[in-house]
């Protein structure tokens, strides 16, 4: 289900987003909706969190590091060695 959301903006910008729009064959509200859902995406605390982890493990994975390697080292750190 859809709901409505009411905001007030300078009208040149209006403008511009609109003409912006058009250029990508959108209504204003497909825009504002593609853009809202965007900065939610790459705002949202569980989609960093995800980047995050997808990121340290390309790293290691670059390093040469395995799954038992890491495996070990998380072993190593909870045995206070």
């Amino acid at each position: 289900m859809t709901t409505q959301i009411l905001i007030r903006v300078d009208e040149d910008l209006k403008n511009t987003l609109k003409r912006l729009s058009r250029l990508e064959q959108k209504s204003l509200n497909e825009k504002i909706r593609e853009l809202i859902e965007e900065y939610v995406r790459e705002h949202n605390m569980e989609t960093a969190m995800k980047n995050l982890w997808d990121e340290i493990g390309e790293s290691f994975k670059k390093k040469g590091y395995k799954k038992s390697d890491v495996d070990k080292m998380i072993q190593k750190v909870r045995a206070g060695k």
